[in-house]
């Protein structure tokens, strides 16, 4: 009897308990609410509001340039001089200028021979070309495929080098600036540089070296980049969208206006005594690329970005491979920042007006404010308004502005106008990964220099679809996690958007769908960690 007593009380025991649990956090919740929670929620707003508000102004910028642009026909062969380079009889290929093309690579399998051999199929007299294949492969077998690669197209006529060093160190601007210290790269006039997965025109050469033969001001020719895989999945159609904006708005505005732009680390021509009076190649950041960009822009040399040309290349179709990208070219950007910013205050060699652009717009807008306030407002801010209802979120705030922002991201990629809404949720399932990458970046903590190369699938794409359309597709967990992810990220979007739009008040539901939005933020936080093979 005494036992069957006990057993009664038990539940009844636990079930006060809770309640005093839940009674003690409410009172908790009431006394720092007030004092605590609603000042600081309502600063974190308008800040927040700011920041949407400086995105905004330059998107608008931006996309008013580009209209003039296009109105007035104002592209780079309006703007430069542009000749092709002839024939001279007494002279003969000397009349050419000698230029290196330079192909780093680091274990790269599946796409090796893609990218030799589109190199050595450029079209430019062949004594005044040399194609130097930089392989920093520790894997021996794909060492010796690389050399004998490189060894074929040799025994064809091919200026070719095959270089390796001993180390790694500075990774690929370690691997660039070991490959300009051979003797015959002081023979060049002009580098150009193409990612392992790059596969040049042969007539690349022809439409780019002209604008630097024919104007000594500019430093740097930068062509666009197309997607051979963009349609493999939706992971790679949604880089597209964000891929062409960068190159279709953002690229051809700074070359546009201040003739300066990020170079994009590959499919690019320098002129090498630009290279060199900007210091070289350095490897205090994983953005190589944009460190070399900026210092030789603050030496005076100009940018041209040519978007009718096209080099074909590869998007990560893994999320593994997409978020360690996206960390470097997060993280990096602000790390060079912290590192540049009062070098570029106190230059003396370019204008106040640029100097503002590159402080303010290229990096404090694109490459901070947007990262943040994607990931703190719609994530964090917006959530917490709803169980702190003292604070309202103005609608253009909200609703209004974001539309337009996320409008003229849009343009860029036409064809993807119906993906709009699964880019959105794509971009926001992603801020939390590229915004703690940029505060790493900013703080300088223990990922900073962390560089992990894009995984290339080159041919295996080919084989990878004929295996798609043979069998069905068998989702892994990781891969259902992030499907879970981007649904409950479109359920809370639109009841969330329309709950501030309409003043509908279903604080009980939308509660619910933001206890799921830090779910599935906190699955792709974990993602970061957990390898998808």
């Amino acid at each position: 009897m005494d036992r069957l007593s006990t057993t009664t009380l038990l539940p009844e025991t636990f079930q006060g308990a809770r309640d005093d649990i839940t009674e003690q956090i409410a009172v908790i919740w009431q006394q720092i609410k007030a004092p605590v929670i609603v000042p600081l929620l309502r600063l974190s707003v308008f800040l927040c509001l700011i920041m949407s508000v400086m995105l905004l102004v330059e998107k608008v910028y931006m996309a008013i340039v580009i209209v003039l642009v296009k109105l007035f026909s104002r592209g780079p062969h309006k703007r430069y001089r542009f000749e092709p380079i002839r024939d001279d009889l007494e002279l003969g290929n000397s009349a050419y200028p000698m230029v290196l093309v330079q192909i780093p690579m680091y274990n790269e399998r599946e796409v090796y021979q893609l990218s030799i051999g589109a190199a050595c199929g450029l079209s430019w007299p062949s004594d005044r070309i040399i194609i130097q294949v930089l392989d920093d492969s520790t894997d021996p077998v794909i060492k010796d495929m690389v050399q004998l690669e490189c060894d074929r197209w040799a025994s064809k006529g091919i200026n070719i080098k095959y270089e390796i060093r001993d180390n790694r160190n500075g990774y690929k601007a370690g691997a660039l600036k070991e490959g300009m210290k051979h003797g015959y790269v002081k023979d060049c006039d002009y580098v150009v540089i193409f990612d392992a997965d790059f596969q040049p025109e042969p007539d690349f050469l022809w439409r780019t070296i002209p604008f630097l033969v024919h104007n000594p001001e500019i430093g740097l020719v930068q062509a666009r980049w197309k997607f051979v895989n963009a349609d493999e999945c939706l992971m790679t159609r949604m880089q597209e969208m964000s891929l062409d904006y960068h190159f279709t708005v953002e690229q051809e505005v700074g070359s546009s206006t201040y003739a300066f732009f990020g170079f994009n680390g590959t499919a690019g021509v320098w002129r090498i005594s630009a290279l060199n009076e900007a210091g070289g190649w350095k490897d205090r950041t994983t953005v190589e690329d944009m460190d070399l960009a900026v210092r030789a822009s603050l030496k005076g040399w100009k940018f041209v970005f040519l978007g009718d040309i096209r080099v074909k290349n590869e998007l990560p179709s893994t999320l593994k491979a997409y978020r360690y990208q996206q960390h470097r070219w997060s993280c990096g950007p602000a790390n060079l920042f912290r590192k540049m910013l009062m070098e570029i205050a106190r230059n003396k060699k370019v204008n106040l007006w640029k100097k503002m652009h590159v402080i303010y717009s290229f990096f404090f807008v694109r490459k901070i404010v947007a990262h943040i306030v994607t990931f703190v407002f719609y994530c964090v801010v917006i959530p917490a308004t709803v169980l702190v209802p003292e604070v309202q979120i103005p609608k253009w705030g909200a609703v209004y502005i974001p539309s337009m922002i996320t409008i003229l991201n849009a343009v860029g990629t036409p064809r993807s106008l119906h993906l709009l809404v699964f880019w959105i949720l794509f971009e926001n399932v992603m801020s939390l990964h590229r915004t703690k990458a940029t505060f790493i970046g900013l703080l300088e903590a223990g990922r900073v220099n962390e560089w992990v190369v894009t995984e290339k699938l080159g041919d295996a794409l080919k084989t990878k679809v004929g295996v798609k359309a043979a069998k069905k597709p068998h989702l892994r967990v990781g891969e259902k996690l992030q499907l879970l992810e981007l649904g409950t990220g479109a359920y809370l979007f639109f009841c969330g958007c329309y709950d501030v739009a309409f003043g509908t008040n279903h604080y009980f539901i939308f509660l619910f769908l933001q206890a799921f939005a830090f779910f599935t933020v906190g699955v792709g936080y974990v993602g970061t960690f957990v390898p998808h093979t």
